[in-house]
C-alpha cells in the first residue's frame, strides 16, 4: 500500500483469494482493506501509540442520525465519562482536503457536538478545537495529546 505521513507499524493484512483485508484493533476484526482504511489504521495506531490516546475510549464507523438519515463517523474518541470529545474523518491519500471534506465532519458535529475535529488523508492531518461561544473554531498547530484534550 501507498507510503503515508504517519509512523510505520506492524499492521495485520491477510489475503483471501484476490481481496486483502486488515484487520481492526477497534472492531475486533478484519475489514476491506482500502486506500481509506490504510490511513484510519495508520492514524488509529498514530494516536494509541504516539498521542497516547486509549484504544478503549475510541470507535470506529460510528452510527448517527442526521435529519433522518443514517450517517457514519470514521471514528470516535471519548472521555472517560464516554462523551464524544474527538471525531476523525479518513480520505483516501489520492483526495484533497477541501471545505467540502470539512463541510461534512461539521455536518456530524451537529450530532454529537465535541470539542475537536479532525480531518486526514494519510499525507496531510488538521485539527480545530470548536469555539461554541463564537461559532467557530481554531486550527491547531498538531495533534493535541488524549492527556491535553
Amino acid at each position: 500500500m501507498l507510503d503515508l505521513n504517519l509512523p510505520p507499524f506492524d499492521i495485520k493484512v491477510k489475503k483471501t483469494g484476490k481481496l486483502y483485508s486488515v484487520f481492526d484493533p477497534l472492531r475486533r476484526k478484519y475489514v476491506a482493506l482500502t486506500p481509506e482504511e490504510w490511513v484510519r489504521q495508520h492514524f488509529v495506531n498514530y494516536l494509541t501509540a504516539t498521542k497516547d490516546y486509549p484504544s478503549s475510549l475510541m470507535a470506529n464507523e460510528i452510527q448517527i442520525n442526521l435529519n433522518n438519515q443514517k450517517r457514519r463517523c470514521d471514528t470516535v474518541i471519548y472521555d472517560k465519562g464516554l462523551n464524544p470529545v474527538v471525531i476523525v474523518e479518513y480520505k483516501s491519500p489520492d483526495v484533497h482536503i477541501t471545505q467540502e471534506v470539512f463541510d461534512q465532519i461539521v455536518r456530524y458535529n451537529i450530532v454529537l457536538k465535541v470539542k475537536y475535529l479532525i480531518v486526514s488523508n494519510g499525507l496531510s492531518h488538521y485539527c480545530c478545537r470548536m469555539n461554541y461561544e463564537t461559532q467557530s473554531f481554531d486550527y491547531l498547530p498538531e495533534i493535541p495529546s488524549y492527556l491535553s484534550l
